[in-house]
């Protein structure tokens, strides 16, 4: 029994895997989506602070 418990304790569980595989898509597809928004924002600021 103890044996099992220590070759657990170091695996990662595959549900976690498959959440943070979903987190990095989602991550991904809003960086996608508001990726012109985003470049007008930081080109607008620095564009300011030029002067």
């Amino acid at each position: 029994m103890f044996r099992k418990l220590k070759e657990k304790k170091g695996m990662v569980c595959p549900m976690e895997m498959v959440q943070v595989a979903l987190l990095i898509a989602l991550a991904i597809a809003v960086g996608l989506i508001f990726k012109t928004e985003v470049t007008e924002f930081v080109n607008k600021t620095f564009e300011n602070l030029n002067g």
